[in-house]
């Protein structure tokens, strides 16, 4: 079976959506940033780095210093697809991430996006 092209493709290619969806919304690239580093433990200089080589999403997640487990409590539908349905751990950290994002956007303060507490 071939990968999901999601896979293959930069981080930094679709960073700038991420960074994008959040700004209309009236939020912070310093958001968007915050809950990757939440979601991954890479710190900011590292993320950094990883936009700016180019780093494709496998790569990204297979090589993130920390993940999360607090992760594992971001639930609900996103793309269609409830998150807790999805087999594939990759797409299943891909889908976290969109989710982390759209709760950004939909406005949620970032403690409850970040699972704290």
């Amino acid at each position: 079976m071939a990968k999901h092209r999601i896979y293959t493709m930069s981080v930094a290619s679709v960073y700038p959506h991420y960074v994008a969806k959040a700004e209309k919304k009236g939020r912070t690239k310093a958001e968007v940033d915050e809950i990757i580093r939440w979601l991954t433990g890479y710190a900011q200089e590292a993320l950094e780095a990883r936009l700016k080589a180019g780093t494709d999403f496998e790569t990204f997640f297979a090589e993130a210093p920390g993940l999360n487990p607090a992760r594992a409590a971001i639930t609900g539908p996103i793309c269609g697809v409830r998150i807790e349905a999805i087999d594939d751990p990759l797409m299943r950290e891909v889908r976290y991430l969109d989710k982390l994002i759209d709760e950004l956007a939909k406005g949620r303060p970032m403690a409850k996006i970040l699972r704290a507490g």
